[in-house]
């Protein structure tokens, strides 16, 4: 692994983070953030918003683009605790860890910790809010990444089974107020959901589920980004039950992972790991579990 500090999209402080296949940039002038991550010399996986790229000291909230931190339930004051001053960057043996200011408006303090293998595509992102309040929040840890537009997401439902030897259900499909399933945007399958990015598109979809095993990928110009994370069936998660979120609109398509709800004390913290990769060459000809599988389960986890 190579840490370099450089200038990248009008921030003059971010650190590249690379091997002889992949690289990431973190910015430092904001943030938590990884605003870039793709193969050497290739395409951005990650959506970048030109006219918020090099901006910092904000008064309100900038998506930018890229993976962040937030907190859910998603709530007007805490969720969208402003991320637009400086982060302290260390580099720690094979780890490069982001460290934010305490948020004045929430009383939290955001760490980014990434780990890149020496060969390869993988990453492990440990994210981590510890609590700076005199008394005790409850919110759940949530990491959404900003897929640049083109693309198709994909989740994956819990094992599937017939009727009547399975009777109890297994996960919640969770819907929004806009929701609209007769979107063309989805795709619907057994095993999978997928839900096109459209940059034609007048309207935003989401939905929300939950899977023991989350991951969501998406796949474009024939390379797929996966990310993956292991949620807990016993513990209680936000806004219905949910581990896992997708949501676009005409500018992006976010994959998001939702850790469970806790209740920290002062002082105390909170962690949520994701596991992140690249791959080349991916081709899906038809949207259906066989040629999904496919591609998808050499590399789940």
């Amino acid at each position: 692994m190579q840490v370099e500090k450089i200038s990248y999209g009008g921030w003059p402080n971010c650190y590249r983070i690379s091997n002889a296949q992949v690289e990431l940039i973190l910015t430092a002038d904001v943030g938590p953030r990884v605003i870039r991550f793709g193969f050497v010399g290739g395409q951005n996986l990650f959506k970048e918003f030109s006219e918020q790229m090099g901006g910092t000291g904000e008064t309100s909230w900038q998506i930018r683009g890229g993976h962040r931190l937030w907190i859910g339930p998603e709530d007007a004051r805490y969720t969208y605790g402003l991320d637009n001053s400086p982060v302290t960057v260390e580099v720690m043996g094979d780890m490069v860890r982001a460290t934010q200011a305490t948020e004045p408006e929430t009383g939290l303090q955001k760490v980014m910790d990434i780990y890149l293998a020496a060969t390869g595509s993988e990453v492990k992102v440990v994210h981590r809010i510890i609590n700076r309040n005199r008394m005790a929040l409850e919110f759940a840890p949530w990491a959404p990444s900003v897929m640049a537009q083109g693309g198709v997401g994909i989740t994956g439902f819990p094992p599937r089974g017939t009727h009547p030897e399975m009777l109890e259900p297994t996960n919640p499909l969770v819907m929004w107020a806009y929701t609209d399933l007769s979107d063309p945007r989805w795709i619907f399958m057994k095993k999978y959901l997928g839900l096109r990015q459209d940059r034609h598109a007048t309207s935003p979809q989401k939905v929300g589920l939950f899977n023991p095993h989350t991951f969501g990928a998406y796949l474009l110009n024939g390379e797929l980004f996966l990310k993956q994370y292991k949620a807990e069936a016993g513990k209680v998660y936000p806004e219905y039950f949910c581990s896992f979120q997708t949501f676009t609109n005409a500018d992006f398509l976010e994959l998001e992972t939702f850790g469970p709800l806790v209740k920290l004390g002062p002082e105390e913290s909170v962690e949520l790991i994701e596991n992140w990769s690249l791959h080349r060459g991916v081709r899906i000809a038809e949207w259906n579990d066989a040629n999904v599988d496919a591609v998808l389960l050499p590399l789940l986890k």
